[in-house]
């Protein structure tokens, strides 16, 4: 069976390391030392000064919304996986939605601009398969109209603009470490802020607001254990080789796809990319549902996504049309991407795409 992805695991004699030192210690979460390694190194390896790790990569944008006292409309992506809209919803506030960009599926932000409100608050903008959004031009309306910005950057570990990480723009970033990701902890996730207050907010909201018998502020358990973080301690090193990996086979894919008949998301310029993922866009639905179905009858397995544009989830109370994402989450389908794709699957995969096309 072929996936979408396949996990990365360390030499299985390095993590056991790691594991020996937790037996010894017999600290299992709690901000363990490995917890507070995984951290010093995230921050040397992103140029980053403050972060925090924590549980997955939706509870951080949680935590994000909450620290920046969001109570009202937040301008967001329709085009991105349904985390970003429920963390939204889940902290009570309520998600605005402005189209996409046809070249990239990032958002708008001249479709930003007309729904802004003396009710808006923030824009949550999703980096799309580690592709930026359009940040200079996001944090200029942001300075024009006072909002916060909430950079979820989910697919954008190891990306960089302008020589900054990817997650050191907007005034909070959020990350996940899912097992799908370049880099990843299992499950975990990432929260950057350059504020103090708002990071000693994060710090307390991970952990349920107090320090041992001092309860200071609401919270919620977004920690995370060191069993995750040992996992982190022996992927981190690996990831530039890793993506280098990505890149050879995102080559492989480039080179045998008929690409004359697929669009592709454009990559920004001035970005270093991590080829998280190989989207494709067909001309219709019904030609990816063919080639989805015959991927899969080899035991090949493709994936919708993002599908379906956030805007049309049936539990939504109010919504805006956002046709641009509603066309592309219709006909993208990303093609199975990982280290040690072998060649002659990728050319596999290609000889059937360019066959139904």
């Amino acid at each position: 069976m072929i996936n979408i992805t396949k996990s990365y695991l360390p030499p299985f004699e390095e993590y056991v390391k790691h594991l020996e030192g937790i037996w010894e210690r017999i600290q299992l979460t709690n901000n363990g030392p490995l917890v507070l390694q995984l951290e010093q190194e995230l921050k040397s390896y992103l140029g980053i000064e403050h972060l925090h790790y924590c549980g997955n990569g939706t509870i951080v944008l949680q935590m994000a919304i909450k620290a920046l006292g969001l109570t009202k409309e937040i301008i967001t992506t329709p085009f991105s996986y349904c985390a970003s809209t429920h963390a939204i919803l889940w902290e009570n506030c309520t998600p605005v939605f402005a189209d996409v960009r046809a070249e990239d599926f990032t958002i708008d932000p001249e479709k930003i601009e007309p729904l802004i409100t003396e009710n808006t608050e923030a824009i949550l903008a999703t980096h799309v398969y580690g592709n930026l959004c359009q940040i200079d031009a996001i944090e200029a309306l942001a300075k024009k109209y006072n909002l916060k910005v909430i950079y979820d950057g989910a697919h954008s570990f190891g990306v960089t603009y302008k020589g900054k990480s990817a997650l050191a723009y907007g005034d909070i970033s959020t990350c996940s470490f899912h097992a799908t990701k370049v880099f990843h902890t299992v499950e975990g996730g990432l929260v950057v802020s350059h504020d103090p207050e708002v990071t000693e907010k994060l710090s307390l909201y991970r952990s349920f607001g107090h320090r041992f018998d001092d309860y200071i502020d609401i919270g919620i358990n977004g920690k995370n254990s060191e069993f995750h973080a040992a996992m982190g301690l022996c992927t981190l090193p690996k990831v530039p080789e890793l993506v280098e990996a990505r890149k050879q086979r995102f080559a492989r894919y480039d080179s045998q796809l008929d690409l004359s008949r697929l669009q592709q998301p454009v990559i920004q310029p001035e970005i270093e990319y991590n080829y998280a993922y190989y989207p494709i866009v067909f001309e219709s639905e019904a030609k990816l549902l063919e080639v989805k179905t015959a991927l899969e009858q080899v035991q090949i397995n493709p994936r919708r996504y993002f599908f379906p544009s956030l805007n049309t989830l049936p539990f939504l109370k109010s919504t805006q049309p956002c046709p641009i994402s509603e066309d592309v989450a219709l006909r993208v389908l990303c093609l199975p991407m990982y280290p040690d794709l072998e060649e002659d699957v990728i050319d596999q995969i290609c000889t059937i795409v360019n066959k139904l096309l």
